[in-house]
C-alpha cells in the first residue's frame, strides 16, 4: 500500500512537471496556428524556424556569448581562486564573502547596476556589454567550483616539484592543475549554463538588434506566441535531455578494492565532465560557422529602427536595404512607456522611432527629438492634410513627426458569447463576463477606458477623477482574464475571451480570422490616436532616417504596410490604391465624424502627472 501511494505521488509529480512540455511539443506539430484546435500534423514550423534569420541570429548570439563568457570567466575565476587560496585565513574569508554577494544578490539589481555603469562609462549597449555583464556574473560561480578543489590539493607535492627543478608554471600545470581540473570544468559548465539561461541581466544590458534566445522568446511571447516558438522550445528541451543522458550513461564499475575505486573515480570524473564540455564547444562552434556562412556583405551605411511589435512588413525592410544599400537594424517594443526610458537615457542611439501622439509631445518638450529636413522627405505630399493638421495637437509646427498609422481604441466582442448590445464601456464591468475580459496593459489606455466611462476627459489631471478611475479599475480586476498588448488578437481569434479592448486596426485582422468578432466605438467616446515617425536628437544616421521615412511615405510601400498590419493609413495616395471597396470605405478603419463624438487625442500631461498616472497604475496592477 505504501509503495503504491509512493508511486502515485511520483507519477503526479512527473505529470505536473512534464505535461506542459508534452503539450508544447504536440503544438509544435500542429498545422493550425491556434492553440485551441488541431489542424493536422506538420513539420512546417521547424522548417520556418530555421529560415527565420532573427531566431537564428539570436541562437548564434546565445551560443557565442555563453561560450566566450564561460571561457573568460573560467580563466579569471581560476586565477582569482588561486590568489584567494594563497591568502591568510582572515582575508580569504573576507574575499570569499565579497565573491558570494553577486550569487546571493537579485539578478534585477545586478542587471540595473551594470546597465547604469555602462551608461556612466559612455558604453554603447550591445553585444560587448552583454558579454562583459555575463563574464561579471559568471566569475563567482567559477570561484565557487574551483575553491573546494584547491583546498584538497597537497601543497607539499607542489613544493616537491619545485625542489626537483620545475618552474612555478610547470609545477602548477603538472601537479596542481590536474587536481583542480574537475572544479575548473564544473565552473566552465556552470558558467555556460548560467549564461545560456540568463534573461534579466541580458535584458538590461543589450542594445538594438542584439538578442539572445531568452530575450527573443520574451519579445515574441509579448506579441503573441508563434508556432515557431513551440518548435524552438522543443528542440531546446530535447538537446538538454540528450546531453543529460550522455553525461549520466557511463557504465557502472565492478567492485574493486577501495584504493582502486578511488583511483578509477578520480580518472572517471574529469571524463564525465569533459563530455558535456566538448559538446558545448562543438555546438558553439557549429553556431559560429553557421553564422559565418549565413552572413553576406555588410554595408557601412546603417539605420537603427525602433518600432512597435508587428508594426511593419518585414519585406519592406528588405526592399529598402536592396534599393538604398543601407543596413537596417530593427528592434521592437510593446508600449510607449517601455520605449521612452530607452530614448531618455540616450544609452542607445536609435535613428528613427514610432511613438504615439502624447509621447511625441513629451519627447519634443524634453528636447529628445531632431527637426526633420523636409527636403529629404518629398513624399510627405502623400499624407492626408487632415492628419497633418491633427498632428499639430502634439507637434504644433509639424517639424518633428510624420503620421504613420491612425485609429481608435474600442471594444472587440464575440457575438456567440455576448448576446446583448455592446455600445458602452460599462460592459467591461459586467459580472457575467468574469475571467473573459481582456484589458490593454498600458497605463493611458487603461485609464482612458475608466475615465471615459464616467464621462471624464481621458487627459484628466483632476485627482478625484483619477482616484475614481483607479478604484473602478481595481474593482474590475477580478473580472479581467489578462492585461495584454498584441496578444488580445490571438486570444479573441481563438475564442479565449468574450470581450477585449483593442485598437481598430487589430480589429479588422481579427474579423478576417474569426467572423464572429465585432468592433464598436463606445458611445462615451474613445481615444483617437496617431502614431508617427520621429528622429531622436542623438540619432547618428539622420539622413538615412529621413530616407527611410520618405520611403515609407511612398504609396506602394504604405499600401504594403497597411495590408500587413491592417491599421488605417494616413497616406491618401495609398488608400486610393486599396482595391477592396469594403476596406477602403470601412468605418472601423476610417470612422465618420459622428462615430467619434466625445473622442479625444492623448496629450502629454507633464512629468508630475505622468508619474502620478504610473503610481496609480502600479496600485491597480499590484492589487
Amino acid at each position: 500500500m505504501k509503495k503504491t501511494a509512493r508511486n502515485i505521488y511520483l507519477a503526479l509529480i512527473l505529470i505536473l512537471m512534464y505535461a506542459p512540455i508534452v503539450t508544447l511539443m504536440i503544438l509544435s506539430f500542429n498545422a493550425s496556428k491556434s492553440r485551441s484546435k488541431w489542424g493536422g500534423f506538420t513539420m512546417q514550423w521547424y522548417s520556418s524556424l530555421f529560415r527565420d534569420d532573427a531566431i537564428m541570429s539570436a541562437l548564434y548570439n546565445t551560443l557565442v556569448i555563453a561560450f566566450l563568457s564561460a571561457i573568460l570567466a573560467t580563466l579569471i575565476g581560476t586565477c582569482a581562486s588561486i590568489g584567494i587560496n594563497s591568502m591568510k585565513s582572515r582575508w580569504r574569508t573576507v574575499f570569499m564573502g565579497v565573491t558570494n554577494i553577486p550569487i546571493l544578490n537579485s539578478d534585477i539589481v545586478t542587471g540595473i547596476s551594470l546597465m547604469l555603469l555602462f551608461i556612466a562609462c559612455r558604453f554603447t549597449l550591445g553585444f560587448s556589454t552583454i558579454l562583459m555583464a555575463h563574464i561579471t556574473f559568471n566569475i563567482p560561480y567559477v570561484i565557487l567550483s574551483v575553491m573546494p578543489k584547491l583546498k584538497q590539493t597537497n601543497k607539499s607535492t607542489y613544493e616537491a616539484a619545485r625542489d626537483l627543478g620545475a618552474g612555478p608554471f610547470q609545477a602548477f600545470m603538472k601537479v596542481v592543475f590536474p587536481d583542480i581540473l574537475p572544479g575548473v570544468l564544473s565552473g566552465f559548465l556552470m558558467a555556460f549554463t548560467m549564461s545560456l539561461d540568463d534573461f534579466i541581466i541580458t535584458h538590461f544590458t543589450k542594445g538594438p538588434g542584439v538578442d539572445t534566445l531568452s530575450t527573443k522568446i520574451y519579445s515574441e511571447v509579448r506579441k503573441g506566441i508563434r508556432p515557431e516558438m513551440y518548435a524552438l522550445s522543443t528542440l531546446l528541451f530535447l538537446s538538454v535531455m540528450v546531453i543529460m543522458i550522455l553525461v549520466n550513461s557511463a557504465p557502472k564499475e565492478p567492485d574493486k578494492k577501495l584504493s582502486l575505486e578511488l583511483e578509477n573515480e578520480k580518472k572517471k570524473l574529469p571524463l564525465r565532465q569533459v563530455i558535456p564540455a566538448a559538446l558545448v564547444i562543438l555546438v558553439a562552434g557549429a553556431g559560429f560557422l553557421f553564422h559565418l556562412g549565413s552572413k553576406g556583405s555588410v554595408s557601412d551605411e546603417k539605420l537603427i529602427v525602433y518600432n512597435w511589435g508587428e508594426y511593419l512588413d518585414p519585406e519592406v525592410i528588405d526592399i529598402f536595404e536592396e534599393e538604398t544599400g543601407i543596413t537596417v537594424t530593427y528592434e521592437e517594443y510593446e508600449t510607449n512607456e517601455i520605449m521612452y526610458p530607452k530614448i531618455m537615457s540616450k544609452a542607445i542611439a536609435y535613428d528613427v522611432v514610432c511613438p504615439s501622439d502624447y509621447m511625441i509631445q513629451r519627447m519634443r518638450e524634453n528636447d529628445l527629438l531632431a527637426k526633420i529636413n523636409w527636403d529629404n522627405v518629398p513624399n510627405i505630399k502623400n499624407i492626408d492634410p487632415t492628419y497633418m493638421e491633427q498632428s499639430r495637437s502634439f507637434d504644433p509646427e509639424n517639424e518633428y513627426s510624420v503620421p504613420y498609422c491612425v485609429g481608435t481604441v474600442g471594444i472587440l466582442y464575440n457575438k456567440t458569447m455576448v448576446k446583448e448590445k455592446v455600445d458602452s464601456w460599462d460592459i467591461l464591468w459586467d459580472e457575467k463576463y468574469r475571467d473573459s475580459i481582456l484589458m490593454q496593459d498600458s497605463v493611458r489606455d487603461a485609464f482612458a477606458v475608466a475615465l471615459k466611462r464616467r464621462g471624464y476627459s481621458l487627459n484628466s489631471v483632476v485627482v478625484d477623477e483619477l482616484i475614481q478611475a483607479t478604484d473602478d479599475l481595481i474593482a474590475q480586476k477580478p473580472l479581467v482574464q489578462a492585461y495584454v498588448v498584441d496578444q488580445v488578437r490571438d486570444k479573441m481569434i481563438g475564442n479565449e475571451a468574450a470581450l477585449g479592448v483593442i485598437y481598430s486596426g487589430e480589429a479588422l485582422y481579427t474579423q478576417r480570422e474569426n467572423p464572429n468578432l465585432e468592433y464598436v466605438i463606445p458611445k462615451e467616446g474613445t481615444n483617437v490616436w496617431i502614431d508617427s515617425w520621429v528622429i531622436p536628437s542623438n540619432a547618428q544616421n539622420k539622413e538615412n532616417a529621413e530616407k527611410f521615412i520618405n520611403f515609407l511615405c511612398r504609396p506602394d510601400i504604405a499600401l504594403m504596410n497597411f495590408e500587413y498590419i491592417t491599421y488605417a493609413t494616413p497616406n491618401k495616395a495609398a488608400r486610393d490604391l486599396i482595391e477592396d471597396d469594403s476596406i477602403r470605405n470601412s468605418r472601423v478603419l476610417f470612422p465618420e465624424a459622428e462615430d467619434l463624438k466625445g473622442s479625444e487625442t492623448f496629450q502629454f500631461l507633464g512629468d508630475e502627472a505622468d508619474s502620478y498616472y504610473n503610481e496609480l497604475w502600479n496600485k491597480v496592477k499590484s492589487k
